[in-house]
């Protein structure tokens, strides 16, 4: 029986620390307001939590029997969030204008669902958990509770990135400090997802 401690301290540290849906959803409470990201930060966490229990139900003996797959599903990964990246170094600031017609880009459930599909971090993360939380044969009931505390854990964590762009957003006032924090933030996300294809298995 696995020791719940130890996991929700690792399904904590998994979801605080920076990543590509991290950054998003800071990005988001920023730009439209930490109520705005909650559908984001929803969103990733059930989009989180089902890849763990489909990678602790089997998935995870087919992929590690197909490195290949494994990689070209990283590269996909990476290719997407640095287009995403892109996107974020170039966009404009908010102005009142945007935020009263709500034109600004969104970045909600659906999104953030979808992000987790080709995030890197996430299914490392879903690896690390089959690996290290369970002994292979585990149950699907065992994996399910694996995954129910994770995607618990993981709605706090996001939402405190949230709450922390929502800060940011209050702070900012000129374009130039918009401009110089999108950058920022893409060149960040840049970083993260590469850092994520790189590091060594």
């Amino acid at each position: 029986m696995v020791s719940w401690l130890p996991f929700t301290l690792f399904a904590f540290v998994a979801s605080i620390t920076p990543g590509p849906t991290n950054l998003l959803i800071l990005t988001q409470g920023a730009r439209r307001s930490w109520r705005r990201a909650l559908p984001a930060v929803f969103g990733a966490s059930l989009a989180a939590a089902l890849i763990v229990l489909i990678v602790g139900g089997g998935l995870a003996q087919t992929l590690l029997a197909y490195p290949l797959v494994r990689h070209a599903m990283a590269m996909i990964g990476v290719a997407w969030l640095s287009w995403l990246a892109w996107k974020l170094y170039r966009s404009p600031p908010p102005t009142l204008e945007s935020m009263a017609a709500d034109r600004l880009p969104n970045f909600g459930a659906p999104q953030a669902a979808g992000l987790q599909l080709v995030n890197p971090k996430t299914w490392m993360m879903a690896f690390s958990v089959v690996g290290v939380f369970t002994d292979g044969a585990a149950s699907v009931a065992h994996v399910a509770v694996l995954a129910l505390i994770f995607g618990t854990v993981a709605v706090p964590c996001l939402a405190c990135w949230a709450l922390m762009g929502s800060g940011v957003g209050r702070l900012f006032r000129t374009s130039r400090q918009w401009q110089w924090f999108n950058r920022g933030l893409a060149l960040l996300l840049l970083l993260v997802a590469w850092w994520s294809l790189l590091m060594p298995e």
